[in-house]
């Protein structure tokens, strides 16, 4: 194999990753980042397809992956590896427990495909790596998770909070944005009473 297949399989794996990461790709975008010719991703593109990879074509748009087409992750290295799992340290710092549960069961499944020695090594990492007051701090809330996916999903959700008279309320909110301060989250949504953002 000389080094032109060698980048082009590079290539090819790259953007199978890149079209399973986000939801549309465009040919422009794909060839800025690997630095080719768009013609060259529509080759690119084609052997994916006559190697079985089920690419869809959106009029206007760019490329998807058929809905349910996944390929596991083909390798981290330990760099990236070792940046989930100082991230996780990181993670493991915030008061919401749905958060981190959630992270943490997302990193469990990123090390069981990384390779022996990459695993050990984050292993290692996360052993002895720590952040002050990380893991004592205490879980004050246990909504992130939920409060996600409903702005992800344009869901409305019932939430009881107190004012600022500490009298108890109950609203109905569209989940907008969530914004973290050190180790809380605050919450952004539009108010169905107040008809405004809160």
């Amino acid at each position: 194999m000389n080094n032109n297949d060698t980048n082009r399989l590079s290539r090819l794996v790259a953007i199978l990753t890149q079209l399973q990461t986000k939801r549309i790709v465009t040919a422009p975008e794909l060839a800025n980042r690997f630095s080719v010719s768009t013609r060259t991703i529509y080759r690119d593109i084609r052997a994916l397809e006559q190697s079985g990879v089920p690419v869809l074509t959106e009029d206007g748009k760019g490329y998807t992956l058929m809905e349910g087409y996944r390929v596991p992750p083909v390798m981290f290295t330990e760099k990236q590896a070792n940046a989930l799992v100082l991230a996780e340290q990181l993670v493991l710092k915030n008061k919401d427990a749905s958060f981190v549960k959630d992270y943490s069961e997302a990193i469990d499944k990123i090390k069981a495909v990384l390779g022996h020695k990459v695993k050990d090594k984050a292993n290692l990492l996360a052993v002895r790596t720590r952040f002050s007051q990380n893991i004592n701090s205490e879980k004050n809330s246990n909504n992130l998770s939920d409060l996600q996916f409903a702005l992800t999903n344009f869901s409305v959700v019932k939430i009881e909070y107190l004012n600022e008279a500490d009298q108890a309320t109950e609203r109905l909110v569209e989940p907008f944005a969530l914004l973290s301060t050190t180790e809380n989250w605050l919450l952004v949504a539009w108010c169905r009473l107040r008809n405004d953002f809160r």
